[in-house]
């Protein structure tokens, strides 16, 4: 094959087609992205007494997360950065990485934000959500005159 040919693309892709196919839907480039985003998983129990969440956050420590209550609603968000160096004779080598995620709740009516409880162990942010005991409504007899 002649080098004209080759500069036309028969022998290789045009730089179009290339960018075409690396930002394809079925590319492992996108695959790799959405996965890059993702969303750490979320397990809602509901007992008599409170409602218990599990996040899953592998490779985290406790100091990564923010959980905070306002207006109702429970706010739970988390963020890592990890620098490594390393300098020898004739190179540097840096990696770093960082990731993060955010996550809302609105909370049911009847839990006591203010009793809230915590965990991190294993991989997994448990969070303990006290209910309100729910109290009867006083029987008053009103009695009511006629005229």
């Amino acid at each position: 094959m002649s080098l004209i040919n080759w500069r036309r693309g028969d022998l290789l892709p045009s730089f179009n087609s290339m960018v075409e196919n690396f930002f394809d839907n079925d590319n492992d480039f996108e695959k790799w992205w959405k996965g890059a985003k993702t969303i750490p998983a979320v397990n809602v129990v509901e007992t008599d007494k409170s409602f218990d969440m599990e996040v899953a956050a592998p490779g985290m420590k406790k100091e990564d997360f923010k959980v905070e209550v306002k207006e109702g609603m429970l706010m739970i968000s988390a963020e890592t950065k990890h620098e490594e160096e390393e300098t020898k004779e004739n190179y540097t080598r840096r990696e770093f990485s960082y990731s993060s995620f955010n996550r809302s709740f609105r909370l049911p009516e009847n839990v006591k934000a203010d009793n809230i409880v915590a965990n991190y162990k294993d991989g997994i942010l448990k969070l303990t959500m006290p209910k309100k005991v729910a109290s009867k409504p006083e029987e008053t007899v009103k009695k009511i005159a006629i005229s």
